[in-house]
């Protein structure tokens, strides 16, 4: 294999953007609870969960919009229909995971700056709403027996889904009172004392995680591929061992 092969393959275990993933977050988590922060009131040492949980949150974003677009694709388009579904359901299914780990990570960091593991505060609401919504969507294709129909109704599901789960989010938590920062009138970390170091390594860390991301979506999504391949192929052999015998 050459070495255009080996680094610019998708295919490749080595391909640049899966060692760039590795070395992001390699350095990030070492860098990220060794480097120094701002001494800032109540958040002290517990700032440095800036490098996991949001970037926790930009990933969960990015991948629910790939979920979404490939969702419109598969009811627009007339070619590779199964690819974008099987595309659309592992994107979610990595959205929802980075949300599950967007909420723990942030439940840890409420529990030390206000004293409670979860508050009814309308930003930790919405997202949990967000969760159970895509989780819903899991349910949904799992109830469904035909496989076209499965695929149809899910992307209906996921176009609606995607807006609802944004506004929840995104929207209504900055229109009311809310602790979570950067909503209801509450600063965002921007208007802290984040330094250079600081963003070099929130920035990584948002990259890197949204790589891994990447990653192991394209991976499951090869299974799911091979498997239906197989399936197919199974299907054909047993029609033409039946035709053969009649």
């Amino acid at each position: 294999m050459s070495i255009h092969q080996t680094f610019f393959n998708n295919r490749s275990p080595l391909a640049w953007w899966k060692i760039a993933s590795f070395l992001l977050l390699l350095f990030v988590v070492l860098k990220g609870f060794t480097s120094n922060v701002p001494r800032l009131p109540i958040l002290n040492e517990t700032i440095r969960n800036l490098y996991f949980h949001v970037p926790m949150w930009f990933g969960m974003t990015a991948f629910l919009l790939v979920a979404f677009i490939q969702a419109i694709l598969y009811l627009s388009s007339k070619t590779n229909k199964q690819l974008q579904d099987i595309r659309s359901v592992e994107y979610t299914n990595m959205g929802l995971c980075f949300g599950v780990l967007g909420i723990l990570t942030g439940m840890v960091w409420a529990k030390s700056t206000w004293g409670a593991y979860w508050t009814p505060d309308p930003k930790l609401n919405a997202a949990a709403i967000g969760m159970l919504i895509y989780s819903a969507y899991i349910v949904l294709r799992g109830s469904i027996q035909d496989e076209e129909q499965r695929a149809r109704i899910s992307a209906v599901f996921n176009i609606f889904a995607f807006p609802a789960f944004v506004s929840l989010v995104y929207i209504l938590p900055r229109l009311t009172d809310s602790l979570h920062p950067g909503n209801g009138g509450n600063p965002g970390f921007n208007s802290y004392d984040r330094d250079r170091d600081m963003n070099i390594l929130f920035y990584s860390s948002g990259l890197g995680f949204i790589l891994l991301g990447v990653w192991i979506t394209t991976l499951r999504v090869r299974l799911r591929t091979l498997k239906l391949k197989r399936e197919q192929a199974l299907d054909s052999s047993s029609s033409s061992i039946l035709d053969s015998n009649q």
